[in-house]
């Protein structure tokens, strides 16, 4: 993979968190969520398609570099879980809603 065709797009930000799409050559090739501690850094990578480890050492490596390092917060450690998944579906308040008045949702969950 060459890292210098990775870029992300962000998707939303708080005060401890940030939320990514991983584009390489403006494809989808992942979504990223970094949440930032008082110490630590942590990071989820679905991966969208199979890479070698060598590969998403890289990306992790660009991650700690363009996203993590420059973050302005304390950086004692960064640790990364990564996922290889499909994306399924993305619901907003609308979609819930629209669900709801359907009557296809249960108070509880139970059915």
């Amino acid at each position: 993979m060459n890292t210098a065709s990775v870029n992300f797009l962000r998707q939303y930000r708080t005060s401890n968190s940030e939320g990514f799409l991983v584009r390489l050559d403006g494809k989808p090739i992942g979504r990223l969520d970094l949440h930032f501690g008082a110490e630590s850094s942590y990071g989820t990578l679905i991966m969208l398609q199979d890479f070698d480890e060598v590969d998403v050492l890289d990306l992790v490596c660009e991650i700690d570099e363009q996203l993590v390092i420059s973050a302005e917060t304390s950086r004692e450690e960064f640790y990364v879980t990564v996922f290889r998944g499909d994306e399924t579906g993305f619901y907003s308040d609308e979609h819930i809603d629209e669900h709801r008045s359907q009557g296809r949702a249960g108070g509880n969950g139970a059915e």
